[in-house]
């Protein structure tokens, strides 16, 4: 896991996605729950989120339209199609014969990190040949005691030089894109 700590230089700088998977009526308490023990695990800081990044057809979740209305954070929708073109480190066949795609919370962070400025998501094809992105922290399950429901996680980072990294401790992580 990430030992590092994010300076107060960089978390203004905003540069961490946050990939989530979600269950249909997951509760903001387990996303936010599941947010805070990441970041605290991973010695990250919260402030440094740029966004959120799931698949499209999550985009009207309750619970992640409350999230990012209450941090006034964007969320970024990617297709399962788009989403299913990025090689992930930890694909599951289970989801992918429920939306899909192999991976939405690993692919979406890597995606949103890789494309931080750009609002039209669903014009992102052709995806690029490599992406550079820093996949900080691979996809985690979370399950709220008493809850039903689940969460998964996966943070990306921006991976271009700004001025406040070492050379050496942004490795450029390259996720080869499949063909459609």
């Amino acid at each position: 896991m990430v030992k590092e700590k994010i300076s107060e230089q960089q978390w203004q700088l905003r540069d961490l996605w946050v990939g989530i998977g979600c269950q249909s009526g997951s509760s903001l308490q387990l996303i936010e729950t599941a947010i805070e023990q990441v970041f605290k695990y991973n010695q990250l800081d919260r402030r440094a989120i740029a966004g959120f990044a799931t698949i499209n057809t999550k985009a009207s979740e309750v619970a992640l339209v409350e999230l990012c209305r209450l941090r006034n954070l964007p969320i970024k929708t990617f297709t399962a199609e788009i989403l299913s073109t990025v090689s992930v480190p930890n694909p599951a066949k289970i989801i992918e014969a429920q939306v899909g795609t192999p991976s939405v919370a690993e692919a979406a962070a890597i995606l949103a990190a890789s494309h931080p400025n750009s609002s039209n998501c669903s014009k992102l094809l052709p995806v690029p040949a490599k992406l550079k992105v820093r996949l900080l922290i691979p996809k985690q399950i979370f399950r709220l005691h008493g809850q039903l429901k689940a969460v998964t996680l996966a943070v990306a980072q921006e991976c271009e030089d700004k001025g406040y990294l070492h050379p050496l401790s942004c490795i450029h992580l390259t996720y080869l894109t499949k063909p459609l």
